[in-house]
């Protein structure tokens, strides 16, 4: 089969899921990558392109099919309503298209959606979602932690297994590229280096509204979650530990073949073998996911599942989201 080259422009492509988003699609056959914006680096080079960086006001949306934003939240839904104005498709990696409504936006981002007529938008994680992101005018990709999270207890949701009373408890950790590019006391070196802490513990943390959102749509019932993220002294990739009761319709030593099942067709998600533990090698500058079981009693279980923060957790999964969208073969240039 044949397919047309599409015309893409990147809003927010200095930052570190920009670059690796701009790597990624300088490899992929149908996209032709026209304009990458960035205030703070306007006139220096874009890498793999033969492009410049131009300030954000300097592009024009009109000029391309596709438009990725890798924008802070508050103003990507600004530039996509523009975009989508001009007939582009929009891939927004921020998260001001996450959540489903306007007053669950405001509770955890703290101000009023910029266009709420744009909610809820189809959520961009494929191996759960993918028959709304087919062909979608737009798509809201997942954080980095959403996704880990979700991709490590999806079976177990979809099977309705799990015990109804219990909290879902995530101990989660990411590398320091998770916060951005943008200098930060806590993010500098002698600050990171040979320490490990936690921030936005219990029910702080804003992709807690976005994860139990997505986990009550495959099981209403499911409890709440705890979730504690941590800083990693490393440049990228993401563990989740995630720990769950069963309900006792399954044991924990059958948690294994369930995930083998939902995922034998699924190439970006590898489930490993018993007594093997997921780690961040697993991912690194990969496009997908590790997930390993370990059952810790009758009906307890604990799943790690990683990712790479900037890959799967941002930009490899918005290309993934682009190619559903655009009736490409979605694994294209990602395997």
């Amino acid at each position: 089969m044949t397919f047309s080259m599409l015309r893409v422009g990147i809003y927010g492509a200095s930052g570190y899921a920009g670059q690796d988003l701009i790597e990624i699609l300088s490899g992929h056959p149908y996209a032709n990558l026209v304009f990458a914006t960035s205030n703070t680096y306007a006139g220096q080079p874009v890498p793999f392109t033969h492009l410049s960086y131009i300030p954000s006001e300097e592009a024009d949306p009109s000029t391309v099919d596709v438009v990725f934003l890798a924008l802070p939240h508050g103003v990507s839904a600004k530039t996509a309503a523009k975009a989508l104005e001009t007939g582009a498709k929009i891939v927004d990696l921020s998260a001001d298209l996450r959540l489903d409504t306007p007053e669950s936006y405001k509770k955890w981002y703290g101000h009023e959606h910029p266009h709420p007529e744009l909610l809820p938008a189809p959520y961009g994680l494929p191996e759960i979602n993918r028959a709304n992101i087919l062909g979608a005018q737009y798509v809201a990709a997942p954080g980095c932690y959403p996704t880990t999270t979700l991709l490590g207890i999806y079976p177990l949701l979809a099977a309705h297994v799990l015990k109804k009373d219990q909290p879902i408890i995530v101990d989660a950790k990411s590398g320091v590229s998770g916060a951005g590019r943008e200098p930060k006391p806590n993010l500098q070196f002698v600050e990171v280096y040979s320490n490990f802490s936690p921030y936005s513990a219990g029910r702080s943390h804003r992709h807690v509204g976005e994860i139990e959102q997505e986990m009550r749509k495959i099981e209403p019932d499911v409890g709440m979650l705890i979730f504690t993220p941590h800083l990693l002294p490393v440049d990228r990739g993401l563990m989740a530990s995630i720990y769950v009761e069963l309900n006792g319709s399954m044991n924990s030593a059958d948690a294994q073949s369930l995930y083998e099942e939902t995922y034998q067709n699924e190439p970006l998600v590898k489930v490993l073998p018993p007594g093997q533990h997921a780690a961040l090698k697993h991912v690194i500058r990969t496009n997908g996911a590790a997930i390993s079981l370990t059952p810790a009693a009758e009906k307890h279980l604990h799943i790690t599942s990683v990712t790479d923060n900037l890959r799967k957790g941002a930009s490899g999964q918005a290309v993934q989201c682009f190619n559903l969208m655009s009736g490409f073969p979605e694994f294209t240039a990602l395997l």
